[in-house]
C-alpha cells in the first residue's frame, strides 16, 4: 500500500444504489490511472474485522460501468458526478447476506497498489431490495386473540431477539430478568416473533453492524414504533390502542367538533404545560398536564369564551414522547430547590432570573418538546403521576385531553416533528440508528449525519422513513382522535412525503375507522434552507411548491410586513406596517426609509389578506398593476399559493419574539398603553379578517410577554408564563436568557425597567375582549372566508391603494358580493378598513358613492368603544376611521 493512503472505512463516501450497483466518487480513481484500468473491490466481513490493506477472504471484483446512469441522478441529485461499479451476478445473489456485514470499496492502481477504500452508504440499495414489500402492513406491537405479535425492521441486522417483562413488573427489573424470544427474519427484512400479552414491557436485543464504531454491536433498543412506554421511556409498552380500559368517556361520547374547509380554520397555537401550571383553580397534581384540560380552570375558561367567539383549533406544541425532558415531576429541577431567590421579587430587569433558569433549564419540567424520542406515544412528564406515565394510562389521559377540547368546541391539532431526532448513532436516546444504522438518517458525502435543522436530520425520502412518519400520522388521527397535523421544517420533507400522508389521512373514513381524515387540516413550516435547499436533493414541501395539495405553509411574508423587517435580521425595532413604519416613527436609525418600507409592507399585507395568492392581481401602493407572484419578498415571489387553503396567515407563534415584545421593542416608547392594546389588535386582525386559515399564538389576545425571550424553548415556566386572568403577562421577568438574546441586552433593560409598558389586568382583559370581536366579526359572514382562488379573485379588491386619495399606513379592502356567485345571501359586500396611524383618517374610496355602508353589527354591539366612531358619508364615499383602528363596514 502506498504510504500516504490512509483508508477510513467510517467515511461512507461509496452508495450502494442497487443489488448490482455501488456509486463512488471520482477522488477515489488511482492518480496513476483511469476509472476503466483501476481495480474496484468490494470486500466484507460480518465480524467487523475488515482490513483492506490485505486481501480479504470475503471480496468481489467489480467492473468499471461509467458514469453513474443519469436516470438515477434525476432521481437522487446527490449521485452527480459518481462513477458507477458493478458487481457479477453471483454477488448480487449474495447482496442481502452481504449487507448484514461491514462492506467496504476499495480502488487500485495498475501496480497492484491500494489507492483509496472507504465505507458504504446502504439507504437506497435498502429501498430497493426489502421498501416495496417492507412498507405493507404494521409495525409494533399488534394484539390479536390475547397475544401480541411484535415487528421491527432490521434489515442489515445479524440477530434481534425480543426481551419481555409481565405486565405487572417494575419498570427498572434487571435485563437478565426478561424472557428472551428469538425473532424470525423475514424475506422483507423485518424480524417478527409473537409471545406474551398485552401489557408486557420489552426491548429488541438486536446484533448489528455499527460503521460509525466499526464494530458489531449489541443494542438494548426500544420499539420506534411503540405505542406505549415506562416511565422516561426506558422500555416500550405493549399497549393495546382498542383497549376500553384507555378509552375515558369524554372521549368516547364527545365527536370531534366540525369542519367544513381547511380555510375556516382559526387556530390557537398551545403548550400542554403552559395551559395549567400557573392555573391555581386546578388541583396541583392537574397543573401542567393533559387532565388540566377536563377540569373547570381558568384556561379552560378562557378557551370557551374563544370558542364562543369563533375560535375552532387549538394546536398544541409536541406532545410525543421527548427525549428531554423528567417525566418523575418530583425530580424536576425547580427555583426553589435550585436555591434561586424568589424571581417574582427581582428587579424587573435583572439578570438574576434568566441565570437560575439557565442553571436548571435541562432538568426542569419544561421545553417546548421539539426534542422527538418515541414519535407514536404520548409524552409521559404530562401524565398526571409517574404511575400514569407508565404504560396505557398516559394513553388514556391525553385521550381525555382530546375530548375535552372536542367538548369545548375545538378541534385538536398536533404538532409533528419528523425532520429530525435528537440524538443518532449510538446514543442511549437514538432508537432508529440503533437498530437500522444509517439508514434513517440524511448523509452527507462523508458518510456523516446532517444536522441543519438543529439535531440529526431524518431522511423521509427513505422508503421506510416515510412510513413510520405516515404511520404515526395515521395513529394519532385514528386511534386518538385528533383532527389534524402541523409539521416542524416540512421543507425538510419530500412533497412526495407530504402528498402520501394527505393520502394516508383521506382513507380515514366513519365508518371504518370512526374519524373523517379528509376534514383534518395538514399544514407546516414550508421554509427553505439546508442541504436540501432549493430542491438540492428532492422536490421539497415548501412554500411555491405545494399548488393544489390542500396543504397549508406558514406565510413569513404578511408577519413581517405587520411585525416590521425580519425575525432573524439582528434588527428587532424595524418598523412595519403594524407598528408605526413611517406614520409613528420610533427615532430608530434602522427606520431611515420608513416610507418606502410601509409602501413595500402594505402591498405585502393586502397580499396576504388576499390569501397569498400568486394569481391575485392588485394595483400595489405604487400605483401599477402587478400579480401576487411578482411582488418581490427578498427576492422570491411574494405571493406562492394556488388556493387560500395554503397559505397560514400569522403575526406571532411560540418562535421568536411574541407580538407583544415585538410591539414593545418597535413602537415608541411614550405610546400609551390603550394605543398599544389598539396595535394589537390591529395585528391580529391582520390574521384574523385574511382569506386563509388564521393562526394565534396562545396568549397573542392576553399581550403575552416573553420579557422579549426570543427562543425560549428551555427558558422554563418564568419565561413562559401564561396568564389566563391577565395578573402576569410575562414583562418584566427579568433579561431573557443571554444564550439567545445576549446580544440584545443593552436595547431590553430600560424596557423592561420601564413600568408603564407592563399592562394591568384590566387592560389585559379589555384586550382579550377585543380580541374575541374579531373572531367574531371573522365568523359573521362567509365573505371572510371565500375559500377559493377563483372567488377571491372575482370578488377581492384594494381601491384605495395606488390612488391620489390614499393615505400612508391605511389599507381598505373590498369583497364585492355582487360579483359572481352570492355567497352572503345577507350581504352585498363589505370593507375592511385597517388604520395603522396615530390619527383619525378621512378616506374616499372609489366607486362607492352613494352606497348604504354601516359598521359591522359585531363592533357597533362590541367591546371597542373607539371604533363605534367610525362613519361613513355616503355622499362623498368617505370613511372616517379612528387612529389605530380595524374597522369592518358592510352593506
Amino acid at each position: 500500500m502506498n504510504a500516504a493512503v490512509h483508508p477510513d472505512l467510517t467515511r461512507l463516501r461509496a452508495l450502494w444504489v442497487a443489488p448490482e450497483t455501488v456509486a463512488v466518487p471520482v477522488t477515489m480513481v488511482p492518480a496513476n490511472a483511469s476509472a476503466e484500468t483501476a481495480t474496484w473491490w468490494l470486500a466484507w466481513s460480518p465480524s467487523g474485522a475488515l482490513d483492506v490493506t490485505r486481501a480479504e477472504p470475503s471480496r468481489a471484483r467489480l467492473a468499471f460501468a461509467g458514469p453513474v446512469d443519469p436516470a438515477l441522478v434525476r432521481a437522487h441529485p446527490e449521485l452527480a458526478g459518481y462513477l458507477a461499479v458493478r458487481l457479477d451476478p453471483a454477488t448480487v445473489a449474495r447482496v442481502p447476506q452481504i449487507l448484514t456485514a461491514q462492506a467496504a470499496i476499495s480502488s487500485y492502481g495498475p501496480d497492484g497498489a491500494l489507492a483509496d477504500a472507504c465505507g458504504v452508504q446502504l439507504a437506497l440499495v435498502l429501498d430497493v431490495l426489502y421498501a416495496r414489500t417492507a412498507a405493507v402492513g404494521a409495525y409494533g406491537p399488534r394484539v390479536h386473540d390475547g397475544a401480541v405479535t411484535y415487528r421491527v425492521w432490521a434489515p442489515t441486522a445479524q440477530d434481534v431477539r425480543l426481551l419481555t417483562w409481565p405486565a405487572s413488573s417494575p419498570p427498572d427489573l434487571p435485563v437478565g430478568s426478561a424472557t428472551r424470544t428469538p425473532m424470525a427474519r423475514q424475506e422483507d427484512g423485518s424480524w417478527t416473533a409473537t409471545t406474551g400479552r398485552p401489557g408486557d414491557r420489552y426491548l429488541y436485543d438486536v446484533t448489528v453492524f455499527v460503521p460509525a464504531t466499526g464494530r458489531v454491536e449489541r443494542n438494548l433498543v426500544t420499539d420506534p414504533c411503540s405505542t406505549g412506554l415506562t416511565l422516561n421511556s426506558t422500555r416500550s409498552v405493549a399497549v393495546d390502542l382498542r383497549d376500553p380500559a384507555y378509552m375515558p368517556a369524554v372521549w368516547t361520547v364527545t365527536p370531534s367538533p366540525p369542519l367544513a374547509r381547511a380555510v375556516d380554520s382559526s387556530i390557537y397555537e398551545l403548550h400542554v404545560r403552559d395551559f395549567s401550571i400557573g392555573d391555581p383553580s386546578i388541583p396541583s397534581t392537574h397543573r401542567g398536564t393533559y387532565l388540566a384540560f377536563a377540569d373547570s380552570g381558568e384556561g379552560a375558561a378562557h378557551l370557551r369564551a374563544l370558542a364562543e367567539a369563533g375560535l375552532n383549533t387549538v394546536h398544541l406544541l409536541p406532545t410525543f414522547d421527548i427525549a428531554t425532558l423528567e417525566e418523575d415531576r418530583s425530580k424536576q429541577a425547580t427555583p426553589q430547590h435550585a436555591g434561586c431567590p424568589d424571581l417574582t421579587v427581582l428587579p424587573p430587569d435583572s439578570a438574576q432570573q434568566q441565570a437560575c433558569l439557565t442553571a436548571i433549564g435541562p432538568r426542569d419540567g419544561f421545553n417546548w418538546g421539539y426534542d422527538p424520542y418515541h414519535w407514536g406515544v404520548p409524552e409521559g412528564s404530562y401524565a398526571s403521576t409517574p404511575t400514569a406515565a407508565d404504560g396505557g394510562t398516559r394513553v388514556e389521559e391525553f385521550r381525555t385531553m382530546v375530548g375535552a377540547l372536542h367538548r369545548m368546541g375545538l378541534r385538536v391539532v398536533l404538532d409533528q416533528v419528523f425532520n429530525h431526532t435528537t440524538t443518532s448513532g449510538q446514543e442511549p436516546t437514538s432508537v432508529l440508528d440503533r437498530i437500522v444504522p444509517g439508514y434513517y438518517y440524511r448523509l452527507d458525502p462523508l458518510g456523516k449525519v446532517y444536522a441543519s435543522t438543529c439535531c440529526p436530520n431524518i431522511a423521509t425520502e427513505h422508503v421506510m422513513a416515510e412510513k413510520i412518519m405516515v404511520d404515526t400520522v395515521v395513529r394519532w388521527a385514528r386511534d386518538y382522535k385528533v383532527d389534524g397535523f402541523r409539521f416542524d421544517l416540512m421543507g425538510f420533507h419530500t412533497k412526495a412525503n407530504m402528498i402520501a400522508v394527505r393520502a394516508a389521512l383521506d382513507a380515514l373514513t366513519m365508518e371504518a375507522d370512526g374519524v373523517d381524515g379528509r376534514s383534518m387540516y395538514v399544514y407546516g413550516e414550508g421554509w427553505n434552507f439546508g442541504e436540501v435547499a432549493d430542491g438540492a436533493l428532492f422536490t421539497q414541501a415548501c412554500q411555491g411548491n405545494l399548488g393544489g395539495t390542500g396543504i397549508g405553509t406558514f406565510s413569513d411574508r404578511l408577519r413581517d410586513a405587520v411585525r416590521g423587517g425580519g425575525v432573524d435580521d439582528g434588527k428587532p425595532r424595524v418598523q412595519g406596517f403594524g407598528s408605526g413604519a413611517f406614520t409613528d416613527p420610533n427615532g430608530d436609525a434602522v427606520n431611515a426609509d420608513a416610507e418606502a418600507t410601509l409602501a413595500r409592507d402594505t402591498d405585502l399585507v393586502m397580499l396576504g389578506l388576499a390569501g397569498g395568492l400568486r394569481t391575485f392581481t392588485f394595483t400595489s401602493t405604487s400605483g401599477s398593476a402587478v400579480r401576487g407572484d411578482a411582488v418581490d419578498y427578498g427576492g422570491h415571489p411574494a405571493a406562492y399559493a394556488d388556493e387560500p387553503d395554503e397559505v397560514v396567515t400569522y403575526v406571532d407563534a411560540h418562535d421568536n419574539e411574541t407580538l407583544w415584545d415585538a410591539l414593545t421593542y418597535k413602537l415608541p416608547v411614550a405610546t400609551s398603553m390603550a394605543d398599544r392594546i389598539r396595535m394589537n389588535t390591529l395585528a391580529l386582525a391582520t390574521t384574523a379578517l385574511a382569506q386563509t386559515p388564521s393562526f394565534w399564538h396562545a396568549g397573542a389576545d392576553l399581550l403575552r410577554s416573553k420579557s422579549f425571550d426570543r427562543n425560549s424553548y428551555d427558558s422554563g415556566d418564568w419565561f413562559n408564563t401564561l396568564s389566563w386572568s391577565g395578573s402576569d403577562n410575562g414583562f418584566g421577568h427579568g433579561l431573557p436568557l443571554y444564550a439567545e438574546n445576549g446580544s440584545t441586552w443593552p436595547v431590553l433593560q430600560p424596557l423592561l425597567a420601564n413600568v408603564a409598558l407592563k399592562p394591568t389586568a384590566e387592560e389585559v382583559q379589555h384586550a382579550s375582549a377585543l380580541a374575541r370581536d374579531l373572531l367574531r366579526l371573522r365568523y359573521s359572514t362567509p365573505l371572510f372566508r371565500l375559500g377559493s382562488a377563483e372567488l377571491v379573485n372575482a370578488k377581492v379588491s384594494f381601491p384605495v391603494s395606488g390612488t391620489a386619495d390614499a393615505h400612508p399606513g391605511v389599507i381598505v379592502l373590498r369583497v364585492d358580493d355582487t360579483v359572481g356567485p352570492d355567497i352572503d345571501p345577507h350581504l352585498r359586500g363589505l370593507l375592511v378598513v385597517l388604520n395603522a396611524t396615530p390619527s383619525t383618517v378621512e378616506q374616499h374610496v372609489p366607486g362607492l358613492a352613494g352606497v348604504d355602508l354601516r359598521l359591522s353589527p359585531v363592533q357597533a354591539a362590541g367591546a371597542d368603544e373607539v371604533v363605534r366612531a367610525s362613519a361613513w358619508a355616503p355622499g362623498t364615499a368617505t370613511l372616517t376611521v379612528p387612529a389605530r383602528t380595524a374597522a369592518v363596514f358592510v352593506h
